[in-house]
């Protein structure tokens, strides 16, 4: 249970007053507002999220298979669904403190999985799944340095979302392996991160949908049809400039671009 004595709202004013350029972005939460374990982190992000908007989806890692999953809500004024042939969006490097992208696998719901005592099983949740899709994540900091936080203020500061990109995938859900799947990270033209087979040092992605469904997100409502879930890097993060076009391609499956201006 979240320490009744850790004010969450506080913590979330400030992120949110930082985002909004009403204050100057600080180095790190202050010290007696600083979340001490995932439990306040996750209160301090879902006070955040209540304030913005709709929730339109999540993102979801691991650092290992066997490391236990973090999340972070993502509203509905962060998720940008590509259009055209390549899928392209583009957005304001104005908009953000940095720009890292990564490519990811992004799962899109076509049916709700509300919370319940039992657990979802890995095979209840994929067929809650209608497509598998391309995507980019952008990275982002509410805080004036890049990765100078402790883990639990990076946790509260949504994880360090800044942006999704969907691109085109497939419906064909069963046929995805995500495990065998390759993938490109292309900037400006060059391949910046390749890998032959998965990527994620999480693993099995669908590991991840079921712990999301079995209560990562049930302080949220759980997950419901129409949301889309990013299931971590499979490159890494690579910060870029302004004026920078990004693809990620996962051959066979899809693509989504980004354009940076």
């Amino acid at each position: 249970m979240p320490d009744t004595a850790f004010d969450a709202f506080a913590a979330a004013a400030v992120l949110t007053m930082a985002r909004q350029g009403r204050m100057p972005r600080p180095l790190d939460l202050p010290a007696g507002l600083r979340p001490r374990d995932a439990a306040q982190a996750y209160a301090v992000q879902d006070a955040v999220v209540r304030e913005r908007a709709e929730v339109a989806g999540w993102k979801v890692g691991a650092a290992s298979p066997q490391a236990q999953p973090a999340r972070a809500a993502l509203t509905r004024d962060s998720v940008w669904v590509a259009a055209g042939e390549p899928p392209t969006v583009r957005l304001a490097a104005a908009d953000f403190a940095v720009v890292g992208v990564e490519a990811e696998l992004v799962y899109e719901l076509g049916a709700d999985l509300p919370p319940r005592s039992t657990p979802y099983g890995p095979e209840e949740v994929l067929a809650a799944v209608v497509s598998v899709r391309a995507a980019i994540e952008v990275c982002d900091t509410r805080f004036a340095a890049w990765a100078r936080q402790g883990e639990w203020s990076r946790l509260a500061d949504q994880a360090c979302h800044g942006a999704l990109v969907v691109g085109s995938g497939s419906a064909d859900v069963a046929a995805v392996r995500p495990l065998q799947q390759p993938v490109c990270l292309w900037v400006n033209g060059e391949a910046a991160v390749r890998h032959a087979a998965g990527g994620n040092p999480a693993g099995d992605p669908l590991r991840l949908l079921a712990w999301l469904a079995s209560g990562g997100a049930a302080s949220l409502g759980g997950l419901r049809a129409g949301q889309w879930v990013t299931t971590g890097s499979c490159t890494g993060t690579v910060l870029v400039a302004p004026g920078t076009e990004v693809v990620a391609d996962f051959p066979g499956l899809g693509s989504a671009v980004l354009r940076v201006d």
